[in-house]
């Protein structure tokens, strides 16, 4: 399936692609050069039915595929992305604004191990896990639920669907995902591959629209027993309102983050400012795991910020397609403004601009894209609303301080808890920071290392208690049974 030119989307409903039902569509953007994209179908209520009722048609089906059956068929599709690797990264990155070093090097092949992690996950899991007392023996099982919904962010578009609808389909679900109305190119080819692989129709389902809409509707409908979402917290807590007037299992919800990175004297100086570089300003920070609040030994600071500002200097920032480009464009012209009102914010409130502070204007094909230039501030307190709210953009935090017991209570100062990063030589006072820290994911001398078969989820306002991972998000989407029998 080409994408050249401005497409117009269709839905995937029960195995076939649709237009909406009401003939409303959204307009979709490149964000590096504010052209029209794509027209994005703005489903509704029709929609949304069509799509529930073919997941509850192909769910006896996939349930009786076992956990093989969908194993092999999670596997198939993630050959096609791999083999359609560079059709996926070309639409990531005009949809997106992300770097093609980026897209490509990590957003689309983490896509495809989504759906490998879990399908290899999906055998271990399903089985029955015998148990026996001196009174009793029996068997625990975990029961997949027909039909849930998952609604996945614009700024990891296809390793966000993928890390969402995975888990359930290896589980045994059918699914209805709403992917990011801003970013809806990639889940659009997602839909092309599904007959290709085999896959029996109905048992994904991609219906696209806005959050308030389509999104609203998925979450208040009776039949789609669970609902995971990757968001803003303000977001997540009108889906967790919605769930529970419904009588819902509370959703899986993975939201915002204003996470911390702590580097100590002992530090490996220069692997240190690759690495805060790197969690301060990946995909234009716009990754929920993005270090933005950085604290930095007294003894280092004055060389490690000076270090940390040239580093930002350098980034090129460029059009997302050029191989040499580091720095990408921000998502929208509204998320522009966003990031500037926090800079403006910032001066406000005390701090020192130390290096950009401004839009990015480019020439050529990107002359009308939304680009802001990496921003270091310093000389805000810690309470301070831009060390407090997230930005969700290139720019972050630097402030000295005096001790670990000090660095742990700024880092912990927050209504967040998703991840931090550690940077220190002694790993016995790493671990013991890391310990100590209110994150879910805490990092020691790395940032953003994944394993796929540990938890993910934060802390108090970054999530609810629920992980994603392997087995975590497949527990989510079945229901568990306990058969007991006495011991003759």
């Amino acid at each position: 399936m080409s994408l050249v030119g401005v497409r117009t989307l269709e839905n995937l409903i029960g195995g076939d692609l649709l237009p909406p039902a009401g003939g409303d569509y959204l307009e979709c953007l490149n964000p590096a050069t504010g052209e029209l994209l794509a027209r994005v179908p703005e489903s509704g209520a029709e929609d949304l039915e069509r799509a529930v009722a073919a997941a509850q048609k192909a769910a006896p089906e996939w349930k009786a595929l076992g956990p093989e059956g969908r194993g092999k068929l999670l596997h198939a599709l993630a050959d096609l992305l791999d083999d359609n690797q560079d059709e996926f990264v070309e639409a990531e990155v005009d949809d997106n604004g992300m770097t093609r070093r980026f897209a490509a090097g990590m957003e689309v092949p983490r896509g495809a191990a989504n759906l490998r992690s879990f399908a290899q996950a999906a055998h271990d899991f399903c089985g029955r896990r015998p148990f026996e007392a001196p009174h009793a023996r029996g068997y625990v099982l975990h029961q997949s639920v027909d039909v849930v919904g998952t609604i996945s962010p614009w700024n990891l578009p296809l390793l966000s669907l993928t890390w969402k609808i995975a888990p359930a389909l290896a589980a045994g679900s059918c699914v209805v995902a709403k992917p990011s109305e801003v970013t809806p190119l990639t889940a659009y080819l997602l839909s092309a591959l599904l007959e290709e692989a085999g896959w029996p129709p109905g048992v994904l389902n991609i219906v696209h629209g806005s959050g308030a809409g389509i999104g609203s509707l998925l979450c208040e409908h009776p039949a789609v027993e669970r609902i995971s979402f990757t968001g803003s917290t303000a977001t997540g807590k009108l889906i967790g309102e919605a769930c529970a007037r419904n009588f819902k299992r509370p959703p899986m919800l993975e939201m915002g983050g204003k996470n911390p990175t702590i580097v100590f004297a002992d530090a490996d100086f220069d692997k240190a400012v690759e690495g805060v570089a790197k969690a301060a300003f990946a995909n234009q920070g716009q990754v929920c795991l993005c270090g933005s609040r950085i604290y930095i030994e007294e003894s280092l600071y004055e060389r490690f910020r000076d270090a940390l500002v040239e580093r930002a200097n350098g980034l090129k920032i460029g059009d997302p397609q050029d191989l040499k480009t580091a720095h990408g464009a921000s998502i929208s012209s509204e998320h522009l403004k966003k990031i500037e009102s926090y800079v403006a914010l910032a001066k406000e409130e005390g701090g020192t601009i130390l290096c950009g502070g401004e839009r990015a204007q480019l020439a050529g094909r990107c002359d009308g894209g939304s680009f802001y230039k990496p921003t270091l501030v310093e000389g805000l307190p810690v309470t301070a609303r831009t060390n407090q709210e997230e930005i969700f953009g290139p720019v972050a935090t630097v402030a000295p301080f005096r001790s670990e017991s000090q660095a742990v209570e700024w880092a912990n100062n927050s209504c967040y808890g998703l991840s931090a990063s550690i940077w220190s030589e002694d790993l016995d006072k790493a671990t013991r920071v890391a310990d100590a820290l209110e994150t879910g994911m805490p990092w020691i001398n790395c940032w953003n290392l994944r394993v796929l078969e540990t938890p993910f989820g934060g802390f108090k306002n970054s999530g609810n208690g629920h992980r994603e991972g392997v087995p975590d998000a497949m527990e989510f989407f079945t229901e568990k049974k306990t058969v007991i029998m006495p011991v003759s």
